[in-house]
């Protein structure tokens, strides 16, 4: 019977204080990934477990949450639902829109629900 050696990685807290969104969301990806590793493969979760803490704090204008549009379909006919960043502001904060935005970054495949599963955001 094998053993499997698995090492238990400290966790890497980022701190997202006037932070540009998208410069916060691709240094977590990279992490997440694992790409800042030698060890890294494309079908094996090699990353690094993240928190990132003052997700309120990043630096944003109104323009710029308003820009920002996050769209849905139900699959239905007319089923498109279209969010602002305000509205998802108000409604589930700002650690929504970090989540969404890093989520976005990451490989559409099955290692994706891994990957978010190590990342914990803090307001």
């Amino acid at each position: 019977m094998k053993k499997m050696n698995k090492k238990i990685e400290e966790e890497k807290i980022i701190d997202a204080t006037g932070k540009a969104l998208g410069r916060l969301a691709s240094e977590v990806a990279v992490l997440l990934l694992g790409k800042n590793k030698t060890s890294f493969k494309r079908n094996v979760y090699s990353g690094v477990p993240v928190k990132i803490v003052n997700a309120s704090k990043i630096r944003f204008t109104f323009k710029k949450l308003e820009e920002i549009v996050h769209k849905r379909h139900s699959g239905y006919p007319g089923g498109q639902t279209i969010i602002t960043g305000t509205e998802i502001v108000e409604k589930k904060g700002y650690k929504e829109l970090v989540k969404h935005a890093i989520q976005k970054m990451l490989p559409d495949n099955k290692l994706r629900r891994e990957m978010i599963k190590n990342l914990k955001i803090e307001e």
